[in-house]
């Protein structure tokens, strides 16, 4: 798909310098830039990349005016780096925007769907399924029975949501996720065997919310698993049962949440980062990657380390490690000295 430069400057309300009608079709690095691609400039240490791009079109900040010359047309805007990101969510949505239900799929007659869905092929849609508008489901998804999935939201192939779970508007569902598989829940007995324990809860995702590739989402013991609007998972993540993560919070990779752990608003959290069950972390907190949380945290702590400390105290602790065999040896020397 092609665009003109003045139809790209017309969607970020730029201006056009240069030639209005020269095209592109691809996105580029600008020191990469190829004849037919649209490239930007918002860090000041590639300027120099400008005079010597191939790029067909490059979108800078308004205050920029080229020192020599230049070949690429020019798409002046407020914020180039917003610009570009706004051009590049723009052009996501035309790549995703797929419509009508592929051959062969498995699509329950008591599922309903709305408008302009869009189901690929080999996906299984259960019993009782409800898809919203514009719902994008791809190739190899599983769908399982009384699942409700709202407007905008797409789910992507291989991705697997278990029955009676509900997903909000706006969502991002990735490749491998599993939303609503059994939490890790099992009674010992007296001779030391484990019986498993029934889990017959739901998980509830909100609107705006995104799951990254393989994370996995554990169904409530009874109740719902909760993640809030707004929060963003990224890619291998364990979020265990009952657990609730408050509105607009993001959580790098490969972190795990054990059971019934109640995570507040605005949080963020580093990746590889252990956090123990049955335990409350408040608003606006922080939590460097690889530490490991074994208490209630509360509002706008910063934490790191494992256990995790307060982050200050943390690094004035570090120091004092780092040091530790000087400071051993000054003890031994102190005590040898002590006795001569």
């Amino acid at each position: 798909m092609k665009f003109t430069a003045q139809q790209i400057a017309d969607i970020l309300e730029g201006e056009v310098v240069g030639n209005t009608n020269i095209e592109v079709s691809k996105l580029s690095k600008i020191e990469e830039g190829t004849a037919g691609s649209l490239t930007f400039l918002a860090n000041p240490k590639y300027t120099p990349y400008i005079y010597s791009t191939k790029a067909s079109i490059t979108i800078v900040d308004k205050t920029f005016n080229p020192e020599n010359k230049i070949r690429t047309t020019l798409i002046k805007v407020e914020d180039a780096y917003k610009s570009f990101s706004k051009l590049l969510e723009y052009y996501n949505q035309i790549k995703n925007n797929k419509t009508g239900i592929e051959s062969p799929v498995f699509l329950s007659d008591s599922s309903t769907h709305g408008e302009n869905v869009y189901i690929g092929a080999f996906a299984y849609i259960g019993e009782n399924v409800h898809l919203g508008n514009n719902v994008k489901i791809y190739p190899n998804a599983y769908i399982g029975d009384n699942v409700a999935i709202d407007d905008n939201t797409v789910v992507f192939s291989g991705a697997k949501i278990y029955s009676d779970c509900i997903i909000g508007k706006h969502c991002v569902i990735n490749s491998g996720v599993i939303i609503g598989a059994d939490g890790f829940g099992y009674a010992p007995n007296n001779k030391g065997e484990y019986s498993k324990v029934p889990q017959i809860g739901n998980v509830i995702i909100e609107d705006h919310v995104e799951v990254g590739a393989a994370t996995t989402i554990d169904r409530a013991t009874l109740g719902s698993t909760v993640i809030r609007q707004g929060v963003k998972l990224d890619n291998q993540i364990q979020i265990a049962h009952n657990v609730e993560i408050g509105k607009n919070t993001v959580i790098a990779a490969q972190t795990g949440i054990a059971g019934s752990t109640k995570i507040g608003e605005n949080c963020q959290i580093g990746g590889q980062v252990g956090i123990v069950g049955h335990i409350a972390i408040g608003n606006n907190v922080k939590i460097q990657a690889q530490s490991g949380i074994g208490r209630n945290v509360k509002d706008n702590e910063m934490l790191q380390g494992s256990p995790a400390l307060p982050y200050a105290d943390f690094n004035k602790s570090y120091v004092h490690f780092k040091n530790l065999p000087k400071i051993v040896k000054n003890i031994n020397d102190l005590e040898k000295n002590k006795w001569e």
